[in-house]
């Protein structure tokens, strides 16, 4: 990212200097990965392995529910057992029973093998595991992406959700204002001569570094929000800045490049629509027509509850507008003014706004 090249100049322009910014603790979750992290807020932990059809495997993390057992998230306060899923090609799920993640093979998937290979399989590995008819889920940004094509396309996976909590939702980026519809700009043959055929934006070591020695500093830290707020939306108030350390070193945590092309093609389309393969001939073999399929959410019959902000750079308030009318089966809307993409997860007054809402609305089901 070019502000980690920004950040990387200051230290170089101040060398020895750079000591008199005042240096906050690092966060011991910094250095964390996700087990040790549920583990260090007193919770209970499983780690679990999801296949799927194609041969990924995805790590899967479960707070197991009860107020004895653990203190997660709100959720497994109120005696929920609670899952966080993965998608492929993210730090936590890199490894495939076929393929090398050092292979072009291992990297050919967008947002559709999600929908299409993840979801089913990890939700079918949840309800298998704990005897579950049906389960709820809340998915964030890309995480109601691959819920709306996956609840639309197959009935029987859309049967076993009681409901869908929709944050920061995203199907059409149309009117998307981030600085990453740049990418969009790239005509389609340069795509993937710039950044290749496989990993695209990693995490790595220089990231970690940048977040947790370099943006714990005072003024820099700013930098680093300014950065992060520049491609999410503005929220000054709202983030917790003692943690910036712990959310830069394990975020963004990678994908393919061709998924970002897929992002990239409805950024131009401003469809919600499959991987474009490049031309009618490949686009037959893959959907049995000339062009690429466009996804019918009003097919989609699970109830569905969305929280969206009018401070989103990335799911734009326009691009929810486009979408709630095809909510066949919408039961709760809330736009939050003053939100950004990321403060669903780590805006500081989250819980009052949207997570006790979700435990409430789960709650009236059990009755």
């Amino acid at each position: 990212m070019w502000w980690l090249l920004v950040a990387m100049c200051f230290i170089h322009m101040f060398g020895n200097s750079f000591c008199f910014l005042g240096k906050k603790a690092m966060n011991p979750e910094a250095n964390m990965n996700i087990s040790q992290m549920i583990s260090y807020w007193g919770y209970r932990s499983e780690m679990h392995e999801v296949i799927t059809a194609d041969g990924y495997v995805l790590q899967v993390y479960r707070i197991p529910h009860g107020k004895n057992d653990a203190n997660h998230l709100g959720r497994t306060d109120a005696g929920y057992d609670v899952w966080l899923g993965n998608s492929r090609g993210n730090t936590w799920a890199r490894t495939n029973l076929f393929y090398s993640p050092d292979s072009a093979e291992f990297w050919a998937f967008s947002f559709d093998e999600m929908a299409t290979y993840d979801l089913p399989s990890t939700i079918n590995f949840i309800l298998n595991k704990t005897g579950q008819k049906k389960l709820h889920y809340v998915g964030h940004s890309q995480g109601t992406t691959i819920g709306f094509i996956a609840f639309s396309t197959n009935p029987t996976l859309a049967q076993k959700i009681k409901a869908f909590y929709a944050l920061a939702p995203v199907a059409t980026v149309k009117y998307t204002k981030t600085q990453l519809n740049k990418l969009a700009l790239i005509p389609p043959f340069l795509f993937k001569i710039l950044f290749g055929n496989k990993m695209f934006y990693p995490h790595n070591f220089f990231e970690s570094f940048i977040g947790a020695e370099v943006c714990s500093h005072e003024i820099l830290d700013i930098l680093c929000r300014n950065a992060l707020f520049a491609i999410t939306g503005f929220d000054n108030k709202n983030l917790n800045m003692s943690r910036l350390d712990v959310y830069l070193t394990h975020n963004p945590a990678g994908t393919s490049v061709q998924n970002a092309l897929h992002w990239s093609q409805a950024v131009k389309s401003g469809k919600f629509q499959g991987f474009d393969w490049g031309t009618p001939t490949q686009n037959l073999l893959h959907y049995n027509q000339a062009t690429p399929p466009n996804y019918n959410l009003t097919a989609m019959d699970v109830p569905i509850a969305v929280w969206s902000g009018d401070n989103d750079l990335l799911a734009d308030p326009q691009d929810v507008d486009l979408l709630l009318p095809k909510l066949s089966n919408l039961i709760y809307h809330k736009e939050i003014p003053t939100y950004n993409h990321l403060d669903f997860i780590w805006a500081m007054d989250a819980p009052q706004e949207v997570y006790n809402e979700i435990i409430s609305m789960m709650a009236e089901d059990k009755k």
